[in-house]
């Protein structure tokens, strides 16, 4: 894909698709960012790739944040059904998005914010909830094995439950919240299907528009501007778990060994 998003169409009708290119040139990325048509107007893939930075940072920050919330709560408080709870929630990450595509339609006709940047948001937040919530429920370090006495300590001294959470329980966090960042971002970055159901033509995500960039043709198959295409809606969570990855695989480790 590297190699053959720099050839021209000659070079590549040519054969040899391992080989380096003769004529080495941009013009094909610099066509699938900025004028290949995508959809009515010959935009290229830069607006969609600014529709999933603005659907993939909030969902990620609030998925997050409500994941360690709801985690720290069914760790460490005990109510009547919390067991019940956590496991309706623990269910919901094996739900497939099949199931869920006409409830969420619905709810999002109701809520009026189908076709809108706002509900693909709305979307992944819920769904993301059931395995951001398991990640800190679990976590081994910060919120399953922390002593209930500096829980109480805490209360004795007058701290409310949010202080609590928030000096005490999140400073401990950072390993799980890279992990569920990380989790995140690349679930919902890739996502097609929600994408491709609940977006419009102007806040669908990168997959949606690099599906629609192969699949539209306007007599010719350009493969190396699909080439190039699909290297630019992969560059940015490669990028990230390149420059984050060994804090996924600490965070993973954390507390597997005692120590």
């Amino acid at each position: 894909m590297l190699v053959n998003s720099f050839k021209p169409l000659s070079e590549i009708r040519a054969g040899n698709m391992l080989a380096f290119p003769e004529e080495f040139s941009f013009d094909f990325w610099k066509k699938a960012w900025a004028t290949a048509q995508i959809g009515v107007q010959a935009t290229g893939m830069r607006p969609y790739f600014l529709n999933s930075v603005k659907m993939v940072v909030p969902a990620v920050i609030f998925s997050t944040f409500l994941g360690s919330l709801s985690g720290f709560v069914l760790a460490k408080w005990r109510f009547k059904g919390d067991t019940l709870l956590f496991g309706l929630i623990l269910f919901g990450c094996f739900i497939p998005f099949q199931i869920v595509l006409i409830p969420t339609a619905r709810v999002l006709g109701m809520f009026k914010l189908a076709g809108t940047t706002s509900g693909l948001i709305l979307v992944h937040i819920v769904y993301g909830i059931g395995f951001t919530t398991l990640f800190f429920r679990n976590f081994r370090n910060s919120y399953s094995n922390l002593p209930d006495e500096i829980i109480q300590s805490a209360q004795v001294d007058g701290c409310h439950f949010m202080r609590i959470f928030t000096s005490i329980i999140l400073p401990n966090s950072a390993p799980v919240i890279m992990v569920t960042v990380i989790w995140q971002t690349t679930n919902i970055w890739n996502d097609f299907l929600f994408g491709v159901s609940f977006g419009d033509a102007f806040s669908q995500p990168m997959t949606v528009a690099l599906n629609n960039l192969v699949s539209s043709s306007t007599g010719v198959k350009e493969y190396n501007v699909h080439f190039a295409g699909a290297l630019l809606a992969a560059l940015p969570t490669l990028i990230f778990y390149l420059l984050s990855g060994r804090y996924f695989l600490r965070g993973l480790m954390s507390g597997s060994v005692k120590g």
